[in-house]
């Protein structure tokens, strides 16, 4: 058999690299290609949301999963649950995450926002100073806390802000029958949860939190739970877009690739280890991973 003579060799050599180096390329132009398909026209969303949401920590979690995942970059705009609805009426937000039912059905019903889906939720939780001058603490029935506050014109710090939170506490001082407005020893902040209790902190008040933003605050501040368990108390969390047909400028599919995924099962797992490992338990509990 005649050998191939070196020089010959390297040739082929040489063409078979440039081959595979050549193939190699067309798969990375190919991946490059799909990507760059794959990324979103309008890659921009506005989230408005509850601040318990980002006071918690939780939204610093999965926003970025979300941006990584999609390519899209979302705004978010942390205020009370009425205004961000204000917003979604508007059209000024093209998605809501948001926890006062009552308030968003209207909402709903008019098509303002469609797909709405629940997500989670956790409770709400009386906190109030270690020396507990209203004799609450240990108190399971909210209603009667809330009267043993007024009876004893402790003070009582309210977010006073529209939120998901102020709404509920709001009804429970009707619920109670008592009209604290006006009242000296009833004062409101116009602020978010986290601002909120450190202001009851440094006043050694009353106030109603959310749980999960109560917690992620809980190694800063002297306050301590002093009424909790009340089905009454319980929070839920809702997510909706804004209808793209009633507003011109809303990203559609931006905000229904957001919806997605706060209903998908990953999220949801997410959410339910999110603060275990911190706080012993988690700060919300998902919806979505039995449905």
């Amino acid at each position: 058999m005649q050998r191939k003579s070196p020089l010959i060799v390297m040739i082929l050599v040489l063409a078979l690299l440039t081959a595979l180096v050549g193939c190699a390329q067309n798969a990375n132009d190919n991946q490059q290609q799909e990507q760059q398909s794959a990324q979103p026209d309008n890659k921009n969303i506005i989230l408005a949301t509850t601040t318990s949401t980002q006071d918690s920590g939780l939204l610093d979690v999965l926003v970025p999963q979300f941006q990584e995942q999609t390519g899209y970059t979302v705004k978010t705009v942390p205020v009370g649950t009425g205004q961000a609805l204000e917003m979604g009426k508007m059209g000024n937000a093209d998605v809501l995450l948001v926890h006062a039912p009552d308030a968003e059905k209207p909402l709903v019903e008019d098509q303002t926002v469609i797909n709405y889906q629940l997500v989670m939720h956790n409770d709400f939780v009386l906190l109030g100073p270690p020396g507990d001058p209203a004799q609450v603490k240990g108190t399971t029935d909210i209603l009667e806390a809330f009267r043993k506050i007024a009876d004893n014109g402790a003070l009582f710090i309210s977010r006073g802000d529209d939120s998901g939170t102020d709404k509920m506490e709001k009804s429970l001082w009707k619920d109670a029958g008592i009209d604290p407005a006006g009242q000296a020893w009833y004062q409101e902040t116009g602020q978010g949860m986290g601002a909120s209790i450190t202001v009851a902190n440094e006043k050694q008040a009353y106030i109603l939190s959310d749980r999960g933003t109560f917690l992620a605050q809980s190694k800063n501040i002297d306050l301590e739970i002093v009424s909790e368990g009340d089905e009454a108390l319980k929070n839920i969390y809702h997510v909706m877009q804004v209808n793209p047909e009633k507003f011109d400028r809303i990203n559609a599919e931006g905000a229904k690739a957001f919806v997605e995924f706060m209903i998908d099962k990953d999220t949801q797992e997410t959410i339910k280890e999110f603060g275990v490992d911190k706080y012993g338990s988690p700060l919300f509990f998902p919806d979505r991973l039995d449905g």
